[in-house]
């Protein structure tokens, strides 16, 4: 809601990423998006708004989690064969803004902003068959790259990353920029690794056990630097971040003209293995186990781009393979692409995590479109794209808005000058359609870059939200 923010060099923002208006549908997947030879893709599911971490259960439904509505949903698996999924429901919600899940055992373990917990889970019929119980408290969430990830170990712990508060700092709280590891049970937590500015995602590579982690780079240092990166994780091993970036490159805020100790740690820490460009936003890594992947991908990661914002020019959205030759080379390759026009102005998606199930079926989710992908190997469903019939949506109920929370959400909207973004850039249309009340209250909790968080209170959102659909209920 800052014209600084908005109209400052090296930013190009997928505007509909922040009312949450981008759409998809069977036809613009088929349309736009594209594979290597030997694979297709499909709409599995397109009603899954803010969709990102992604657990597969025994049966092949797909558990998503939906951080900015508290919940975690189950998509269930496409068992008439049209391609989609044959209905979906929540599981969970009222959870505050949960984002990393995976299942051991019979259990379902979700990582909310601030904890753990974990609630018994039954595989057969894809429902709760207990209590959630939080085994992790007090983790901080405050500031930027609150997202919690998490995944079992080979080991038998449990991983958890968790990002820093800003974009280039000295911490206060030493477990944020690092990934952590607890007992299944929650206990034991311990800092694993630092240094690591926001390594969303995380995975164990089948070939030879490391565990290879996504790592975005800082912002406002132009367009190409400093790549995003993807670092093989070791106890104890120091990342760079906040004082280095990419290969050792000291940074110009706190790694050049250091001290001596900086100094040193900057020679001592571990520089990345790969690199993506500058601000892709490398989020989900996935190694691909199954057989029934074609054999060039066997042992192959898969990682999800998620786009860049602070880029004049939009570059990443799509997802990439990696590939390791016998000397440990990797070689990066487009695995799903054109969620970005030719032009690279236009977004229709935006990849965020990677699930494969025990038949090779590969999911995508996209919190831009609110969407979850199916990519096979094999020839065409036999249910083609213009075949499908388009689903039914229920009416939205009318919205209660109260004149006096709209009232002072008009002042709150007029302090902050929000109008001069909004009014060409960015038209707020059809927020009722996409948001509740609340929904769009919880919205300003952590609003998308480069919108400001300007630290409302849980009345001064409430105000806004309702002074914004009131602008759509005609009150």
């Amino acid at each position: 809601m800052s014209t600084i923010m908005f109209f400052a060099p090296g930013v190009s923002v997928p505007w509909k990423q922040l009312t949450g208006g981008a759409e998809t549908d069977p036809q613009t997947v088929d349309k736009r998006l594209r594979t290597p030879a030997g694979f297709r893709v499909e709409l599995f599911a397109d009603t899954v708004p803010n969709a990102r971490w992604l657990a597969i259960t025994r049966r092949g439904d797909v558990i998503v989690s939906q951080p900015r509505h508290g919940q975690v949903s189950l998509l269930r698996a496409d068992r008439n064969g049209d391609g989609r999924s044959d209905g979906q429901r929540v599981l969970i919600d009222g959870l505050r803004r949960p984002h990393g899940l995976f299942l051991h055992e019979d259990w379902l373990y979700i990582a909310e902003s601030n904890g753990v917990g974990r609630v018994p889970f039954d595989h057969s019929d894809g429902r709760l068959a207990g209590s959630y119980q939080k085994i992790v408290s007090g983790l901080g969430d405050e500031g930027n790259h609150w997202t919690k990830t998490i995944a079992m170990g080979p080991d038998g712990w449990v991983y958890l990353s968790s990002g820093s508060t800003c974009n280039v700092c000295e911490e206060k709280d030493p477990q944020r920029a690092t990934i952590m590891r607890f007992k299944p049970d929650g206990s034991d937590l311990e800092i694993y690794a630092t240094g690591l500015r926001n390594s969303v995602g995380f995975d164990w590579s089948p070939m030879d056990g490391g565990l290879y982690a996504t790592d975005n780079g800082r912002d406002w240092l132009g367009d190409d630097f400093p790549p995003d990166e993807l670092n093989l994780v070791e106890k104890g091993v120091f990342y760079g971040w906040p004082y280095a970036n990419g290969d050792r490159v000291p940074d110009p805020d706190l790694g050049v003209d250091a001290g001596e100790e900086i100094q040193r740690k900057i020679e001592n820490s571990r520089p990345p293995v790969h690199n993506f460009p500058a601000h892709n936003a490398a989020l989900g890594i996935r190694f691909l186990r199954s057989p029934a992947q074609p054999r060039d991908y066997h042992d192959a990661a898969l990682v999800a781009l998620h786009g860049s914002w602070n880029r004049s020019v939009k570059d990443g959205y799509k997802v990439v393979s990696l590939h390791w030759d016998d000397r440990g080379n990797i070689e990066q390759r487009d695995f799903l692409w054109g969620f970005l026009d030719r032009e690279r102005d236009e977004v229709s998606g935006r990849p965020v995590a990677i699930a494969e199930d025990a038949n090779g079926n590969i999911y995508i989710s996209d919190d831009y479109a609110g969407a979850v992908y199916r990519v096979t190997t094999g020839s065409q469903n036999a249910f083609a794209a213009a075949e499908r019939k388009p689903r039914i949506k229920a009416p939205h109920k009318p919205l209660a808005i109260d004149s006096g929370a709209a009232q002072r959400g008009e002042e709150l909207y007029r302090q902050h000058s929000c109008a001069q973004c909004h009014a060409k850039q960015l038209v707020l249309n059809n927020l009722a359609k996409k948001y509740t009340l609340q929904s769009l209250a919880n919205y300003f909790d952590t609003p998308t870059p480069p919108m400001p968080d300007y630290g409302f209170s849980s009345a001064q959102k409430r105000a806004l939200a309702h002074y914004l659909l009131s602008l759509e209920a005609g009150n």
